[in-house]
């Protein structure tokens, strides 16, 4: 195709003389990759793309040295995605179009950026955990593994707008937040816990609660919500839904099993 071939550079991509390219890496039409970037094996840079993004200091020193950013294997960046210098990735990590990720963020792997999705710098996305289309990351947010953030979710980080004070989000591993939810600076979602659509929660959210509303009050636990297909219960969700996990086919509890009698082994050595 014209603006990617996989295997290939585009001719009009700008390579600096100072970027390291894994084996097998695609670089398409009118991307630009800076100094310092690192790109592991097999990554796919679509068309428009920019990695290593230089940071503000650059457009004011003259001596400006653009921090290293890294980037893991057969990664994926669609057309127009945007990542900073001084970030990392994981290995399997995928973007959607026009992604921007700002510096020091580091993206678990296997994690996936939705489409316009705005990473605001100085955050933590755990591997496997699913950032669907335009969802706000304010800095210093942190997200755990295998987490769920649906459509125009927003993470804000300042209590007192405008202010200096920043306060990041924390949302702690498996839990789901629902499309258009507000989470107020500061707070914390417990793991497992279940955000509704639309709720503006200004309280930290315990473990497998379902919390609803503005201001979002807690209606319940997770374990109480029924599967709409077979009444059966739908939470924790990783017990019921495997699609793209790596406990695909076996399921949860066996690939949980596998994983911790592997890191025993390994402490054991």
């Amino acid at each position: 195709m014209n603006g990617l071939a996989l295997g290939t550079i585009h001719p009009t991509a700008i390579i600096s003389e100072q970027a390291r390219l894994g084996s097998g890496v695609s670089i398409g039409a009118n991307c630009i990759v800076y100094d310092n970037v690192e790109i592991g094996d097999g990554t796919v840079l679509g068309p428009n793309s920019i990695l290593g993004e230089p940071l503000a200091a650059y457009y004011r020193d003259a001596a400006y040295d653009n921090p290293p950013l890294r980037i893991g294997r057969h990664n994926l960046f669609r057309a127009g995605a945007i990542v900073y210098a001084g970030s990392t990735t994981g290995d399997g990590v995928e973007f959607g179009h026009r992604v921007t990720v700002r510096e020091q963020t580091e993206i678990g792997s296997h994690a996936r950026i939705g489409t316009l999705c705005d990473i605001q710098g100085y955050c933590r996305i755990g591997t496997y955990s699913r950032l669907h289309s335009n969802v706000h990351i304010g800095q210093k947010s942190v997200v755990g593994e295998f987490v769920w953030i649906f459509p125009y979710v927003v993470l804000t980080n300042d209590p007192q707008p405008p202010s200096d004070i920043l306060h990041g989000v924390v949302v702690d591993d498996f839990a789901v937040i629902a499309t258009q939810a507000v989470v107020i600076a500061g707070v914390r979602i417990g793991r497992d816990a279940l955000v509704g659509a639309s709720a503006m929660v200004n309280k930290d959210v315990d473990p497998e609660s379902v919390v609803v509303g503005v201001p979002a009050r807690k209606l319940g636990s997770v374990r109480d919500i029924k599967s709409a297909l077979n009444g059966e219960p739908a939470y924790p969700w990783r017990e019921h839904f495997d699609r793209g996990m790596p406990w695909q086919g076996i399921g949860y509890e066996a690939w949980s099993q596998q994983r911790h009698a592997a890191a025993a082994a390994l402490a054991a050595d």
